[in-house]
């Protein structure tokens, strides 16, 4: 499973980062990412389940975020 830590990034940058990696990612892979910049926490998952990727809550915090993510195609 891949990582991304976008927790010290500010929004847009941890779009930007997904964004890169569902690029690059065959279908199956997965991703942890965590997040805690307001706006990314907020605007991310929703955003992925909009597009249709596989996203689930891990862990969930007042000021941090942990998702895993599904490629899916």
């Amino acid at each position: 499973m891949d990582q991304l830590d976008a927790s010290r990034l500010r929004c847009p940058q941890p779009l930007l980062e997904l964004k890169l990696w569902l690029r690059s990612a065959e279908d199956g892979q997965r991703l942890r990412l965590v997040l805690a910049d307001a706006g990314s926490r907020r605007d991310i998952p929703a955003y992925l389940e909009r597009i249709g990727q596989g996203v689930e809550v891990v862990a969930q915090q007042a000021h941090r975020l942990e998702l895993i993510v599904t490629k899916h195609p």
